[in-house]
């Protein structure tokens, strides 16, 4: 086969997540204990580092990733979904895994996807581990794929375990309350293990702290440990003071980034005390470039100027709120929205949301799981929410960039996969 026809197999083959949603989704640990036995346990040769959250693991993941790369260790980072290409969700040192390698595995182990019958998630993470293991990383970045105590990746026994935070989204699957969801999460919080909370709320700080007591793991929020603040944005990137005594470029933009950077900030500091070699240049080359060293995109990201297009990936209540909140500090004549959304996301919780004083694009990601244009656009317009609705992403940027003057302000979000799509047409 080649990459593509084995990229498009594994869709096929195997029940994808982010392609169909709720049918795809595999809780517990039974299928991935058994990959992990027949391709010897490679999760075992190298030491790991597990990211939770609801918000702003991705840049957790990234932005630690980036600061253990430049302190010279190698380093595997694990995440997902991808925007553009399968082989962003895993990476060594920032490269993509080589396109031979997936269509090598993927080959060699076709009988036992038909014996263990797997999730693509599962696959995907089993790939993973088995590359890591043959590069011999010192150290892998894993990020959950969704909640924490019935996730694949909870198969690993890390040096530190991270919980960025905690806020409604796959309430179907992981509780209807903030504690049943942080109870979720916290399930990746392992004996003995440190375990760094990035923001806690009244109600999911006693659970974690429940959890932590019953393994005897020292934890640590980040908002006790640093304060994090803008000094001056440079384009797409922040100069950033943290406890008024550290000052950092940081290679990503937005407010929003602020508790993600004290997340980081606290995890590198439990880190150095478990023995991790980290020093503050290293810290401060990872902070700035954080996009080269690990190919991070889709955050408040910058596409072009005149007028000023940003694609961002938030798509849940919390992440859309973010989004807006951020907005506000931006200056522009007419702010255009390019949105599409997938179906079992709570809607009318971001609809809700989202400024009224804004031209509309309703569109659609190329997946099964998106929500019609129009059914968005109808669902929008109960809350004053007006545009025309378009049939591709292509198609809705299109139309936002030809309706622009210089000055606008042009927002495309609302999906990962719309995102996705939209950074392939700049």
């Amino acid at each position: 086969m080649t990459y593509s026809e084995t990229i498009q197999y594994l869709y096929d083959r195997l029940p994808a997540f982010h392609q169909i949603g709720e049918s795809a989704y595999k809780p517990g640990l039974e299928n991935t204990i058994r990959l992990m036995e027949k391709l010897n346990n490679p999760h075992h040769q190298f030491r790991t580092i597990h990211i939770a959250g609801t918000n702003g693991k991705g840049s957790v993941s990234h932005l630690l990733a980036a600061v253990l790369h430049k302190s010279g260790y190698k380093v595997g980072l694990y995440t997902s979904p991808h925007l553009v290409d399968f082989r962003e969700r895993i990476r060594v040192n920032g490269k993509m895994i080589e396109q031979q390698y997936v269509i090598d595995f993927v080959d060699q182990h076709q009988n036992l996807f038909v014996d263990i019958e797997p999730s693509f998630f599962e696959v995907t993470m089993a790939m993973a581990f088995d590359y890591f293991a043959s590069c011999q990383v010192d150290v892998a970045v894993i990020e959950v794929g969704l909640g924490g105590r019935l996730d694949s990746t909870n198969i690993i026994k890390p040096d530190l375990s991270v919980i960025t935070n905690i806020s409604f989204d796959h309430v179907n699957f992981l509780g209807d309350s903030l504690a049943k969801i942080a109870f979720e999460k916290a399930g990746i919080i392992k004996a003995d293990t440190p375990v760094v909370i990035g923001e806690a709320l009244p109600e999911t700080r006693v659970v974690f702290i429940k959890k932590a007591l019953q393994e005897n793991a020292p934890i640590h929020f980040a908002e006790e440990h640093y304060f994090t603040s803008i000094v001056k944005c440079l384009n797409a990137k922040m100069q950033v003071k943290i406890n008024d005594n550290e000052e950092f470029i940081v290679g990503l933009y937005g407010n929003y980034q602020l508790k993600n950077i004290a997340t980081v900030r606290t995890a590198i500091e439990q880190l150095k005390i478990i023995g991790y070699q980290i020093s503050e240049d290293s810290i401060a080359h990872g902070f700035e470039e954080v996009i080269t060293l690990t190919g991070l995109r889709g955050r408040w990201e910058l596409m072009q100027q005149s007028p000023t297009v940003v694609c961002d990936t938030g798509h849940n209540e919390a992440g859309i709120k973010q989004v807006v909140e951020q907005l506000q500090f931006e200056n522009f004549n007419n702010l255009r929205i390019v949105i599409g959304m997938v179906s079992d996301k709570d809607i009318r919780a971001v609809l809700k949301l989202l400024p009224p004083k804004a031209v509309y694009y309703f569109t659609q990601a190329n997946i099964p799981r998106a929500l019609p244009a129009r059914d968005l656009q109808a669902k929008a317009m109960k809350f004053e929410l007006y545009g025309n609705s378009y049939l591709s992403v292509k198609q809705s940027i299109e139309a936002a960039l030809n309706d622009a003057v210089f000055d606008d302000f042009i927002l495309i979000g609302g999906s990962n996969f719309v995102v996705g799509e939209a950074l392939t047409c700049f």
